[in-house]
């Protein structure tokens, strides 16, 4: 099991020979905006573990105590910036190796122009100070539509549906990228994220959370895939050697479409608590047919039932959540 966090962080950092190969391949420095969310800090751990001599710079504003000074510990260069500032972001050093994480999910509802400024306006801001970059961003699963459980999920040739403003804005970012290969030649590569694995936050430990406290779990949205966050972090950095002009776009997540209710009976059984649900299973759900991303990475090194084991031991001994719900429930696209 994991005993704390500085073990958990150590884990979703720890390198791979095919991420070394891979970053070699994309030489020179990495410049990691919005570095300070939730996959940020590791993700660029990550990339200084596999090569030591590289300058990897995180870019934030670093409301987080302490998080700065960690990461400098780690031998990672820290800048802070508002990225929404045009000064600020034209400040920022030249780096052939873009990694673009900002954005903004929840909270979306009621605010949706600071939705659409940072998911669709920024990318725009970001694509034309760093035309040259080799960039690999964010996107999510959640701008392609619900899908039959029994479909395998949605894969990259599934026709964008985004339901709500947060989804669109999202389109928006992958759109902005797309316009810079086009116009400008930008190198980029998307990653469509569905849903990322830590023990502090994620699908297993909002159902795990639910399940130790006794709170039913709605089963509305009864299926759900995911990916240890150690996985999506290596994958992301090795897509900066595929980033080109044309801009692919991969489904990055498990290979598992998970019954929410069989996990929720799973970490029943290790938290010796039971299991409540409201509502049945719904037809159709988020999913998403990570195939392609299998054939360029392989399969995810972290198995889905040691994140069980994981996530239930951490819960039980009363580990630190981050507090972010993930929201798998929600089918309206309100965030």
């Amino acid at each position: 099991m994991i005993a704390d966090e500085a073990a958990l962080e150590d884990l979703l950092s720890r390198p791979d020979d095919a991420l070394r190969e891979d970053l070699a391949a994309a030489p020179g420095d990495i410049l990691v905006l919005g570095a300070a969310g939730k996959m940020g800090p590791t993700l660029c751990r990550a990339a200084k573990r596999a090569d030591p001599a590289r300058r990897v710079i995180a870019v934030a504003r670093w409301s987080e105590p302490g998080l700065r000074q960690r990461m400098q510990s780690w031998g990672i260069e820290t800048l802070s910036a508002d990225l929404m500032d045009r000064p600020a972001l034209a400040a920022l050093p030249d780096a052939p190796n873009l990694i673009f994480l900002a954005a903004r999910k929840f909270g979306s509802t009621g605010a949706e122009d600071t939705t659409w400024a940072m998911n669709t306006l920024l990318p725009a801001m970001v694509a034309e100070r760093f035309p040259a970059a080799r960039t690999v961003f964010l996107s999510s699963g959640n701008v392609l539509p619900l899908v039959p459980v029994i479909s395998g999920g949605a894969d990259e040739t599934t026709p964008p549906a985004p339901v709500g403003e947060y989804a669109a804005s999202v389109l928006g970012r992958e759109r902005m990228f797309q316009h810079a290969g086009r116009a400008r030649d930008t190198p980029s590569f998307g990653i469509r994220l569905n849903y990322a694995i830590d023990l502090r936050y994620g699908v297993l430990a909002d159902i795990a959370g639910k399940v130790f406290a006794g709170t039913p779990l709605p089963l509305a949205m009864g299926h759900a895939n995911v990916i240890w966050q150690g996985d999506a972090n290596a994958w992301t950095l090795r897509a900066l050697r595929h980033a080109t002009p044309e801009s692919p776009i991969l489904n990055v997540t498990g290979p598992e479409t998970i019954s929410l209710r069989w996990l929720a009976e799973q970490f029943a059984e290790r938290l010796g608590r039971p299991a409540s649900f409201t509502g049945e299973e719904a037809p159709q759900a988020l999913l998403s047919n990570a195939a392609r991303a299998f054939a360029l990475f392989g399969y995810p090194r972290t198995p889905l039932l040691t994140m069980v084991d994981w996530v239930a031991d951490w819960v039980a001994r009363g580990g630190r959540s981050l507090g972010r719900a993930t929201k798998f429930e929600v089918r309206d696209g309100r965030f």
